[in-house]
């Protein structure tokens, strides 16, 4: 008997509550779906690099996933919660016929039961599919071999997602049980009639605590926008955080009262229609949500900042690769080797090999290391010289503690990498970038990192920024950087490069580093994927004799820096996908509960508005209004903190994501949401309809 009313009570929770389980659905088919990306065996055919990306994605998302599993977990018991307080007289009626409370307990928990395994059932079902779609997306973004693609069943991510899960239905059971116990008869009969208690807050209250709210609000913005500037470590971000966190619970608590008081005091348009009643309806629910319409703010916050920052990190890097990566391999090695260096109490002594090595070109060392110069074509080679005359603070000369508080993470003691124009220009020929020229007392600074040229392109334009080496005084040909670099990476981080004459008296002891570009001698990508591991695979004959010789050669090719540059792009978008959805879907669910719930209480008020007169294009108007502002209004709030909070993310990641890629990425964002967003309000919409509609 109890299984056979667990199963029609169920039945009417699906057609009431569809959005709960929908939600359950999802949250099984997502937990699936970035759980299961190892078991797709095409996509280890790839480079050792890659796949040591996609290992250390795989593990990162299985520590995201316990942190989405408790996400999920506080959503479900949530959402149990009004479906258990919509059912209130249900449990009174059943009491009245003898049913005693562990009786009810047990149709709850064999209703749980019933739910969980659906809800796993089809949501598993879904994320096989949609894992397979999942699996051709990552291994096209790695450029993996696909000819091996077959679809695969992760049964690993199956007992992890049935295992999760599991879990969150027994805490739902347990609350469940409680819940039931604390019941009392003429509560649960009268719970109909019953409203939750609304206090109308003082006008005058509310206002103040709004103005609080928002000049907290406001001092937080202030703060991030100067972003690494003001922020220089987890304890000075801190306290921004909780400032956000309790602004916005202050907002929203003064909001009703507030909002109330300024719409009254136009009678025109409180009076209009059913304004009055949809006011009143949607100052109930705000007041009754504070802390529930904060959290949901603050989710959809994190959801579009770190949707919008992720992708436009993405495709700032993607961009930047074909311009950062012109050849297929870079390299260099320490010139001048002393005898021995003494830091920190230590001595560190070179061999004579060594120090001899050191003075050698980088392509005499590699032939004496048994590497075959013909495998290389466009070869340059050029030297980097440094003197302790002219450091990066002597560089910045007035704006130095400017630079301190803005950048501490710099070592403005560090000398500025020095460059004879010729040589320079040698570069720039090969990687297709600009040629400079010079004479005999000018220089010019090279430097693409935005938050140093900004500061580099102030002290610039202090009279030249003149320089004294050698005895000779020199001056900034530019009263602003230029654009350059020497070395290839993922984006535009180059603090800092002076090119100098060719006059300039370099002497031999300031030479710092042999640096070689060069491309591999080959026209396909397989063919220089054959000659990427000579210098690069450990198990290599040459790097074995370079090794055994204790020579420090070191340097970067464009396959590894491509590979590498994917792979951490990749990881951050999953990732960043992976939460962002799950908070999505938890906020937009919170929000359609609760309205389906009020709606399902609400049917007697809606009823009085068709007795008084209002037809039901009048009543679906309100009740779409109410709908919108109810799901807008934590929206509109977490796009103003996301303005900031977007700043602050893309000054963090300076050099790396661009302010310019945003607007790709704040669509993508747009769409993302507008798409789920809209379903669950869209969804809500219908289902209150329903609810509500005259029987």
């Amino acid at each position: 008997m109890l299984f056979k009313l667990s199963l029609k009570n169920m039945k009417k929770s699906f057609k009431d509550y569809a959005i709960y389980f929908l939600t359950l659905v999802l949250g099984v088919a997502i937990f699936y779906m970035f759980n299961s990306l190892d078991s797709q065996q095409a996509m280890l055919d790839i480079s050792n690099s890659q796949r040591e990306m996609i290992k250390l994605m795989i593990e990162m998302l299985s520590f995201v996933s316990v942190f989405v599993a408790v996400i999920l977990g506080l959503l479900i018991v949530y959402a149990n919660n009004f479906l258990i307080n919509r059912r209130k007289k249900e449990f009174g009626i059943y009491m009245t016929l003898g049913m005693g409370k562990r009786q009810i307990s047990k149709i709850i928990l064999l209703e749980t039961i019933l739910v969980g395994i659906i809800s796993l059932a089809i949501g598993l079902i879904i994320g096989i599919f949609a894992s397979q779609l999942m699996s051709i997306l990552v291994g096209k973004l790695f450029e993996a071999d696909m000819s091996k693609f077959e679809f695969v069943f992760s049964t690993d991510s199956c007992i992890k997602t049935c295992l999760y899960f599991a879990i969150m239905y027994i805490a739902v059971m347990l609350f469940n049980t409680i819940t039931i116990s604390r019941y009392k008869l003429i509560n649960l009969l009268t719970a109909i009639k019953k409203n939750e208690k609304v206090k109308i807050k003082n006008p005058i209250l509310s206002i103040i605590v709004f103005l609080i709210g928002a000049g907290i609000l406001g001092y937080a913005y202030y703060k991030v926008t100067g972003g690494v500037q003001t922020i220089s470590s987890a304890s000075k971000m801190l306290p921004i955080i909780l400032m956000g966190i309790v602004g916005t619970i202050l907002v929203f608590w003064s909001l009703s009262g507030f909002m109330l008081r300024i719409v009254q005091s136009n009678k025109k348009v409180y009076l209009k229609g059913t304004n009055m009643f949809v006011l009143r309806q949607i100052n109930n629910k705000i007041n009754t949500m504070v802390i529930s319409m904060s959290v949901i703010c603050l989710m959809l916050f994190m959801t579009i900042s770190i949707l919008s920052s992720s992708l436009s990190l993405r495709n700032t890097m993607q961009k930047d690769l074909k311009e950062m990566t012109p050849v297929d391999i870079n390299l260099y090695k320490t010139a001048n080797l002393p005898e021995k260096i003494t830091e920190y109490g230590t001595e560190e002594v070179f061999t004579k090999e060594q120090r001899e090595d050191s003075r050698k070109p980088i392509s005499e060392t590699l032939i004496n290391n048994g590497y075959n110069m013909n495998n290389l074509k466009d070869v340059v080679e050029i030297e980097l010289y440094a003197t302790k005359e002219w450091t990066i603070k002597d560089s910045l000369g007035a704006y130095y503690e400017t630079a301190k508080e803005q950048l501490p993470f710099v070592t403005y003691d560090a000398t500025e990498p020095i460059v004879k124009i010729s040589d320079y220009n040698k570069i720039a020929k090969l990687y297709g970038t600009e040629e400079y020229s010079l004479n005999d007392d000018e220089y010019i600074v090279l430097c693409d990192f935005d938050n140093m040229k900004d500061l580099r392109n102030n002290a610039l334009k202090i009279d030249g920024n003149s320089k004294i080496i050698n005895g000779k005084e020199y001056h900034s040909k530019y009263n602003e950087c230029k654009s350059g670099f020497i070395a290839m990476s993922t984006s535009h981080t180059n603090t800092g490069i002076i090119l100098v004459p060719d006059s300039f008296d370099l002497k031999e002891e300031w030479k710092e580093q042999h640096f070689l570009a060069a491309n591999y001698n080959a026209e396909t990508e397989e063919e220089k994927e054959k000659i990427e591991p000579i210098l690069v695979d450990t198990d290599s004959d040459v790097v074995k004799s370079i090794n055994d010789n204790d020579i420090e050669l070191e340097g970067l090719t464009k396959i590894a820096i491509i590979q590498a540059s994917v792979g951490i792009a990749t990881i951050v978008v999953f990732i960043s996908i992976y939460l962002g959805i799950i908070f999505l879907i938890a906020s937009a669910a919170i929000l359609a509960l609760k309205q389906l719930t009020e709606s399902t209480d609400n049917r007697q008020r809606y009823i009085i508005l068709r007795k008084i007169g209002c037809d039901e294009k009048m009543i679906n108007k309100a009740l779409f209004r109410q709908i919108a502002i109810f799901f807008m209004l934590p929206l509109v709030f977490a796009i103003i903190h996301s303005i900031f909070g977007i700043q602050f993310v893309l000054s963090m990641m300076a050099g790396l994501a661009s302010v310019k890629e945003l607007l790709p990425s704040i669509i993508a964002t747009v769409i993302i949401i507008g798409v789920i967003y809209g379903l669950y309000f869209l969804a809500t919409y219908l289902g209150s309809k329903n609810i509500i509609k005259e029987e």
